[in-house]
């Protein structure tokens, strides 16, 4: 039985907005971080500074300031200080290249190194506990840096 154009017509349409319908559920719903997940950083204990390798970024009294090679400033220092973490209970395997942070809570504690595994999201603390960042918010907390010339 052929199909006359009117009824593929009429599909494609339904077709296409069942599949819009879909893509955004998908979308509003990666956003959300989970619900087992707690701040790094809260007002008791704020971020004052924090050192990722060479780059780095501090809070003054007019605003986050970086270093002169990152151009995404407040977005970096943002997604920073709103970062989510989750508690994990056995050692991750780790891959890649981990990257050094500095990270200075309130001006008055003493600065702690932690380790970042960038690509899994991981953190480690300076006590040794690990640490996962949502998906949804690791792509953030990368700076985007200017190239340097030759």
């Amino acid at each position: 039985m052929a199909l006359s154009r009117k009824k593929w017509n009429t599909i494609i349409i339904l077709a296409s907005i069942l599949m819009i319908s879909v893509l955004t559920v998908i979308d509003d719903n990666s956003k959300i971080t989970p619900l087992q997940t707690q701040a790094l950083f809260d007002k008791s204990a704020p971020l004052s500074q924090l050192q990722y390798g060479e780059l780095w970024l501090q809070k003054r009294q007019s605003g986050w300031q970086c270093s002169a090679r990152v151009l995404n400033c407040l977005e970096w220092a943002n997604a920073w200080d709103q970062v989510h973490i989750t508690a994990l209970t056995d050692k991750p395997e780790t891959e890649g290249e981990p990257v050094e942070l500095v990270i200075q809570v309130d001006d008055l504690v003493d600065a702690q190194l932690w380790i970042l595994f960038s690509q899994q999201g991981l953190l480690k603390s300076p006590a040794g506990n690990w640490y996962q960042i949502p998906p949804s918010l690791r792509e953030s907390l990368a700076p985007i840096v200017r190239a340097q010339a030759n």
